[in-house]
């Protein structure tokens, strides 16, 4: 007498149960032992040390030598670490130009980011804001002296904005009041850098 053969669709559900359980083992084991995740219920955190690091003084320099507009290099606190460095196109046509931009971890873990170019205020910000100006900006402040316009940044990020000798300036992040006014003030009483 032949056995009973169980139905085709129940063997191929236990099938792929016992499949995944097997490939489920075999993924724990390989995060625990390579410790490839871990739990993190208030989000996710990043080592400061891994992420990259520029030399400011010598990207800013080089970057005055190929622009034709003042560039500045500020002197940050020494907790503050530059981590980008780069120049984008603003602009098409006779009004186009360029901006020279460097970023910065704050000792407080927050980033800033200046951008410097002969622009105009409202395509530096359009640029750097990712959107359009806001017809209403977000007041003014003032910095030993020299007036800079708050305008929304991406997100919940502020830009701060001024001219300095014919250089538009711009600031923008998520650092802190006192961080933007740091790097402001580094930026202002900073001298435009040699050209040659």
């Amino acid at each position: 007498m032949a056995s009973e053969q169980k139905p085709r669709a129940r063997q191929s559900a236990r099938d792929m149960i016992l499949s995944l359980a097997v490939l489920l083992v075999i993924i724990g084991a390989t995060v625990w032992l390579t410790r490839g995740c871990q739990f993190s219920p208030n989000g996710p955190t990043i080592d400061p040390s891994s992420l990259p690091t520029v030399d400011a003084n010598r990207e800013l320099s080089g970057a005055a030598r190929r622009v034709d507009f003042p560039v500045r290099a500020p002197a940050v606190p020494a907790g503050w670490r530059s981590n980008s460095s780069n120049t984008v196109p603003i602009g098409t046509g006779a009004d186009a130009t360029t901006a020279v931009r460097v970023g910065w971890i704050t000792s407080g873990g927050n980033y800033l980011r200046l951008s410097q170019s002969k622009a105009a205020a409202d395509a530096l910000v359009v640029m750097e804001a990712g959107g359009g100006i806001s017809p209403d900006t977000k007041g003014t402040v003032d910095v030993a002296d020299t007036k800079w316009t708050k305008y929304p940044g991406r997100g919940t990020e502020l830009s701060w904005v001024t001219s300095l000798a014919g250089t538009q300036v711009l600031i923008t992040g998520n650092g802190t009041p006192d961080e933007f006014q740091t790097l402001a003030q580094a930026t202002q009483t900073a001298q435009p850098l040699p050209t040659t």
